[in-house]
């Protein structure tokens, strides 16, 4: 299969997640009912992102020709990949980037979320049944060329043992920082919220943390994130809140609410679920020190990536600062 046909199958997916057929309608109503994280709203949000910025003819054209793939994979590779869960379709990118390299590959796929990648994998073999071949998946990774595995930082390390004999992409804990310098419009703020709440805060590109000038009105930024208030009649989310305000109150630590998330000033840049850190600076224009840089995967702000677009990545925004392509062109 020359690069040419799998890039028109790739369209093929994207008129079918965009016209939504009973298959692909059901296969979300499923992912839901199996993961209640996995609301509705967040899915379709993250289909969008996939349909409007990865699955694009001249996007993937452009993406694939910088890294000189030839038409014909004159040597495909088996890579075992390790799809991650916590937000929906979250293994698509690395999916996505295997397939368009003409290797062939062999994915575990994560319980959290078998119901919408196993859709369109079988929207794939009906389509052209010869991606059997180069797609397949399993519940254990054994005999392949190399690997590519996102996880925890725990299990990322059992990942380093079982793979160190080949070559291999491990990927690790993340999160992603806000800078704010206070003038920001409500729109701004509104955002911003987005790039807090969406997929509950479970991805690695999440605003998880705060740097605010001293003196800064939180007022206007838990109003404006009133937009996702409804987020706290969710059960498993409303359990988190509760839990993590009952020990701030417990600890007498000062905290912020608009009863859908716990502001609290905190050193890690890495919150809790229901929980927003943030910590204070005092000139905009010097550097701001983000504690473990190592574990940002982006930073939000003027002068960085525009609030509210934390989840919309493009090809090239790597999970880790890794490059995927140029990984599996070297392999």
């Amino acid at each position: 299969m020359d690069l040419e046909h799998r890039i028109s199958l790739l369209l093929e997916l994207r008129k079918m997640m965009k016209s939504e057929p009973v298959l692909w309608k059901e296969a979300k109503r499923r992912a839901f009912a199996h993961n209640p994280w996995f609301l509705p709203e967040f899915i379709d949000f993250a289909v969008e992102q996939i349909v409007d910025r990865y699955l694009q003819k001249d996007l993937l054209e452009q993406w694939v020709q910088s890294y000189q793939f030839p038409m014909q994979n004159p040597g495909p590779k088996t890579i075992g990949l390790v799809m991650a869960g916590n937000i929906p379709l979250v293994g698509f990118h690395d999916f996505l980037s295997i397939f368009i390299s003409g290797h062939r590959q062999l994915i575990k796929l994560s319980s959290k979320d078998q119901e919408l990648m196993g859709a369109l994998l079988t929207f794939l073999y009906e389509k052209e049944p010869e991606t059997k071949d180069l797609i397949q998946t399993a519940p254990l990774l054994k005999g392949c060329d190399g690997y590519i595995a996102t996880g925890s930082n725990n299990t990322a390390r059992y990942f380093d043992y079982y793979f160190k004999k080949y070559p291999s992409l491990i990927r690790r804990n993340r999160t992603a920082v806000a800078i704010l310098s206070g003038s920001e419009s409500k729109a701004d703020l509104e955002n911003l919220a987005d790039d807090v709440y969406l997929y509950f805060g479970l991805g690695c590109r999440n605003v998880t943390k705060l740097f605010v000038p001293e003196n800064y009105d939180f007022v206007r930024l838990l109003s404006a994130f009133g937009k996702y208030r409804e987020l706290a009649d969710h059960n498993k989310y409303k359990n988190n809140y509760d839990y993590r305000l009952s020990l701030a109150i417990l600890n007498k630590r000062y905290y912020m609410t608009n009863d859908s998330i716990l502001l609290l000033e905190a050193e890690s840049p890495f919150s809790p679920i229901s929980v927003l850190h943030y910590a204070y600076y005092t000139n905009r224009n010097q550097v701001i020190p983000v504690p473990e840089p190592e574990n940002i995967q982006c930073v939000i702000g003027k002068g960085f990536i525009p609030f509210g677009m934390s989840q919309q990545p493009a090809l090239t925004d790597y999970a880790d600062g890794a490059d995927t392509l140029l990984f599996l062109r070297n392999i």
